[in-house]
């Protein structure tokens, strides 16, 4: 899998959030071994497991911290004021995920008297993201806020601002070899195992706690997809005893998914519901049932997507979207970002809340996940 198939398969349209893709990214760099889907071999059955729901962790193990408990005192607000401090958004790719963050960096940055001082995305190419970088550290920002578009690779991007003093807090991972409190200030990203929560709990809504469910998982060594994935997983195990998960296959291609779907429906022609991990190749799964004139089961992913939304809002197989928190992850970064600058030390790991979007929240799961209205496809009559 190679960084040109992402971005051209997954990158993020108009009805997409963006955050499938930045999390397929950081995927496509780390030095993962994907493993094969494999039709002849059939569609494995789900093992009962029977731990606890995990916490939320991040890349390194780290304990998650609710990103809403970093706040500063009006004392330090004051003086960050005082400051006259500056900031950089470099982003490695434009989304509507990626601009809702940086739209809640900005607001949190106005009301702290931080001027942004330039924005930037590298379009899914590290060079260019190493060149974004000397660009806006010309203008001497204390604070950067970033996605990483390779973190194996990164480490040489972002040297010449950890060196020039400049404190940097990123989205989901870090540049490969740096340290937390010395190299970076922070990461903010979601409340994992809730988000998987939320979307067990939806899809035994969606069947009435009784039937058989398929579960399209993520299959790469990825930490973000694969606790969603667990925490779904783990929630129709523990708390939808009437449901069954009949059929398990691994997703190491989006492209596939459609693929996927039609050999889970030839062999479990009555399953009810399908768990997908992230909404581009949910899609997918979208396009295939509806090929095949299926309209009874149902669908329940993760972020925000305009095709996906439109069928629940119609009334179709999609039954539910869990979403996090763009703009939030934005104002976390910026208060890290502050409090840093005052020699505050903040969490290792930021995460930020989640809800869960049916037909009957679309307008609020837009706002609360991507700060704008729903396109206009969504609330039309």
């Amino acid at each position: 899998m190679t960084k040109t198939w992402l971005a051209s398969a997954d990158q993020p349209g108009p009805s997409q959030s963006g955050r499938q893709s930045r999390g397929m990214l950081i995927m496509s760099n780390q030095a993962i071994t994907l493993t094969a889907i494999c039709f002849a071999a059939g569609l494995a059955f789900a093992t009962p497991l029977h731990a606890e729901l995990k916490a939320t962790k991040g890349p390194n193990g780290e304990d998650g911290t609710p990103a809403s408990s970093v706040t500063l005192t009006p004392e330090q607000a004051a003086k960050i004021k005082a400051g006259h401090y500056t900031a950089a958004l470099v982003w490695h790719e434009s989304s509507d995920y990626s601009k809702a963050a940086s739209q809640g960096a900005i607001d949190e940055f106005t009301k702290l008297g931080i001027e942004v001082v330039g924005q930037t995305d590298a379009a899914f190419d590290a060079a260019k993201q190493k060149s974004d970088v000397e660009t806006v550290m010309a203008k001497k920002p204390s604070i950067i806020y970033s996605q990483a578009v390779d973190p194996d690779t990164a480490a040489e991007v972002y040297n010449i601002a950890r060196d020039a003093g400049t404190k940097l807090v990123f989205v989901d991972q870090p540049p490969k070899g740096y340290v937390y409190g010395v190299d970076y200030v922070t990461l903010v990203s979601d409340d994992l195992s809730k988000m998987g929560k939320r979307a067990g709990d939806a899809m035994c809504a969606a069947i009435g706690g009784n039937g058989k469910i398929a579960y399209v998982y993520h299959d790469a060594n990825f930490f973000v997809t694969n606790q969603r994935d667990g925490a779904f997983k783990q929630t129709i195990i523990d708390n939808c005893k009437g449901a069954a998960i009949v059929a398990e296959q691994g997703l190491a291609d989006p492209t596939r998914a459609e693929d996927i779907a039609n050999a889970i429906v030839a062999k479990n022609p009555d399953v009810e519901g399908i768990y997908v991990t992230w909404a581009s190749p949910a899609e997918s799964v979208l396009a295939a049932l509806r090929n095949a004139g299926n309209s009874k089961t149902k669908i329940v992913t993760m972020d925000l997507s305009e095709p996906l939304a439109l069928d629940m809002k119609n009334g179709g197989n999609v039954a539910a979207i869990v979403a996090d928190e763009a703009y939030g992850n934005g104002v976390a970064a910026a208060r890290a970002g502050a409090l840093a600058l005052l020699g505050q030390k903040v969490p290792p790991f930021l995460t930020v809340d989640n809800l869960t979007v049916t037909k009957d929240n679309i307008p609020e799961g837009y706002r609360r996940s991507l700060h704008k209205e729903p396109p206009a496809s969504l609330i039309a009559n």
